[in-house]
């Protein structure tokens, strides 16, 4: 099911340059939870902090859950880290316009 982004269901990656090729990182993850394990663990091996995962409702279909984080490292480490682990998640990018 495609969710519009104004119901918060979106991955979101946000990076602040640092220079010298580092950059701070943080955002969340969206993953039904048959994505959570893998999700999380290519994160950590990645170098990326898991700051929180939680889910919003208890009874929603899918359920889904948010995991939030962070990191401070070098860019293109990092970008391909959170790359990979939306790869392992059903995300879907929205239709421009």
């Amino acid at each position: 099911m495609v969710l519009p982004a104004g119901l918060g269901s979106t991955t979101s990656a946000n990076f602040q340059p640092l220079g010298g090729g580092r950059a701070a990182l943080s955002g969340d993850l969206v993953m039904t939870a048959g994505e959570v394990q893998t999700a999380l663990t290519i994160l950590r091996g990645g170098g990326i902090a898991l700051v929180e995962l939680h889910h919003h409702h208890l009874t929603e279909e899918p359920c889904l859950f948010f995991v939030h984080y962070w990191s401070v490292g070098d860019a293109v480490r990092l970008a391909r880290a959170v790359r990979k682990a939306v790869d392992a998640t059903n995300a879907v990018p929205m239709p421009g316009p």
